[in-house]
């Protein structure tokens, strides 16, 4: 049987059976794709009906996104404010639009042909800070990402947000170029922080390659790329998927018996004898089930925060688009 042509003559791609999947893919994104068009082709390739991922890169960056399908997309805000690691290169002596290489170049210094001690200047830098968001990012104004005001040479001015560098290593390797090596609170943009490191040198500089290593407890040798994936049968592709609960992971584990547990599942409270101090949990069913996330008062009241899904845990029908 020949499957029906398409425009122009050509065969059209069978649909995709989609199906309920849910897990944890950590995957290793290439330079030059988006976020979002990286998250769709690992959907198709494990046709999961539902996606997400636990923080941006910008299409020039490499490196490692954390992949949520189907129910592990309710608990992606835990890693999204997370601590994140980077590792890159700074050009110097050239400005660029974007602030990286992929913007043009607006204006150009020259580079001090002595520079500071570099570890203690990554040492200075760290800490707290308050840093203003680029132009060029998805940030939203009036329901549009910053980066549609800055096509049409238009500028919005965003308020400064508190970010911390908690560790910043620097190496020279070359006379305009840095190597660094940066952990920082979520929310930190590695351009921004890259331009502010060449003004601080008598400069002016632009991010020049950029991975992320680490997010959160994920570290970039634990993840796959799309090639080696797509090179794995389905049990093995699936082998890859991590549990929903390693998202909440710095949230305290709880254990519940049967009957607290079907009255969690019921959207009641519920009063645990042991009195655990307040704060939010990762909660578990008898058998190690994980449930969700759970929030207990100075009572020992506990209150569902964001549930897995209940029921029937055989996998539903599959469908097609």
């Amino acid at each position: 049987m020949t499957r029906a042509a398409g425009e122009g003559g050509r065969p059209r791609a069978a649909p995709i059976a989609w199906r309920s999947l849910d897990g944890v893919l950590l995957a290793d994104k290439p330079r030059g794709a988006s976020s979002n068009g990286f998250l769709q082709t690992l959907r198709r390739l494990y046709r999961a009906e539902k996606g997400g991922h636990g923080g941006t890169l910008d299409p020039m960056a490499t490196g490692l996104m954390v992949v949520c399908f189907g129910e592990a997309t309710k608990f992606s805000s835990w890693l999204l404010e997370s601590t994140k690691r980077y590792e890159g290169e700074i050009a110097l002596g050239e400005r660029t639009d974007t602030g990286d290489a992929e913007g043009r170049v607006i204006e150009a210094a020259a580079v001090p042909a002595d520079l500071p001690d570099l570890a203690t200047l990554g040492a200075s830098l760290t800490g707290p800070r308050e840093q203003r968001p680029p132009m060029y990012s998805a940030l939203k104004h009036k329901g549009r990402p910053l980066y549609d005001y800055a096509r049409q040479g238009l500028t919005v001015e965003k308020p400064a947000r508190r970010i911390v560098i908690q560790q910043l290593l620097l190496e020279r390797i070359a006379p305009a170029r840095l190597r660094f090596d940066v952990l920082c609170s979520t929310g930190t943009y590695v351009r921004v922080l890259a331009e502010e490191l060449a003004a601080t040198l008598g400069t002016v500089g632009h991010l020049s390659a950029l991975r992320r290593t680490a997010s959160g407890p994920f570290g970039i040798g634990e993840a796959a790329t799309l090639e080696s994936l797509e090179a794995l049968d389905e049990s093995q592709r699936l082998a890859r998927l991590l549990d929903a609960d390693r998202l909440p992971y710095a949230l305290a584990a709880i254990g519940l018996d049967e009957r607290d547990t079907a009255h969690l599942l019921q959207g009641r409270t519920v009063h645990s004898e042991e009195r655990p101090a307040a704060g939010r949990y990762r909660a578990y069913a008898p058998g190690g089930r994980f449930l969700g996330v759970v929030e207990a008062d100075d009572t020992g009241v506990i209150r569902a925060q964001r549930l897995m899904a209940t029921g029937t845990p055989e996998p539903t029908p599959e469908k097609t688009a």
